[in-house]
C-alpha cells in the first residue's frame, strides 16, 4: 500500500478514466466543490457523481444523499470530500463500508480536509489515501502545459 499523497496513486487517480463520487457536491455553482467537479467532468473527463443530503442532479447525473443511497451497479473509484476536517471521518468510514459493493479504490481529501485518523482506517481497509491535495492543482504537474 502507497503512503499518503503518493506520487504514484495521484498520477493513477487522475490520468486513468474513473468515476468520481464528489462528496458536498450541489449544483451551486459558486462553490469550490461545483466548480473542482466540472473540472474532473470537463477538463479530465471523469464521470462524476454527486452526493449532498439534497441529493439533487450535477452534469446530468443523478445525485444521491450519501455513499449507501448509489445503487449496486454503479463503480466509483474515487470518493472526493469536500467537508470540513472534523466531519470527514464518518463519510470516509462510509467509503470503507461500501468499497467492496462499489469497487471503490481511493478517497481523496480536498485541500484543507485533514483527518489522519480517517486516512489510516482508509488506507488500512486497502484502498489509497490523498489528502490535503487538489485535482486542479495536482494534474497541471503531471502534465506539463496542461
Amino acid at each position: 500500500m502507497a503512503a499518503y499523497n503518493d506520487p504514484e496513486v495521484i498520477r493513477e487517480l487522475l490520468t486513468r478514466p474513473n468515476t468520481w463520487a464528489v462528496v458536498g457536491l450541489s449544483a451551486n455553482r459558486s462553490r469550490t466543490a461545483y466548480r473542482i467537479a466540472q473540472y474532473l467532468h470537463a477538463e479530465l473527463g471523469k464521470h462524476v457523481v454527486p452526493v449532498h443530503p439534497a441529493a439533487v442532479p450535477v452534469f446530468d447525473s443523478p445525485g444521491y444523499a450519501k455513499l449507501a443511497d448509489i445503487p449496486n451497479h454503479t463503480r466509483i473509484d474515487v470518493v472526493d470530500y469536500f467537508v470540513n476536517s472534523q466531519r470527514v471521518g464518518p463519510i470516509v468510514d462510509e467509503a470503507i463500508a461500501e468499497k467492496d459493493r462499489l469497487h471503490i479504490s481511493a478517497v481523496w481529501l480536498q485541500v484543507g480536509v485533514i483527518d489522519d485518523a480517517a486516512a489510516a482506517r482508509a488506507q488500512a481497509a486497502g484502498l489509497d489515501v490523498v489528502m490535503d491535495r487538489c485535482p486542479k492543482i495536482e494534474y497541471p504537474k503531471l502534465v506539463p502545459h496542461a
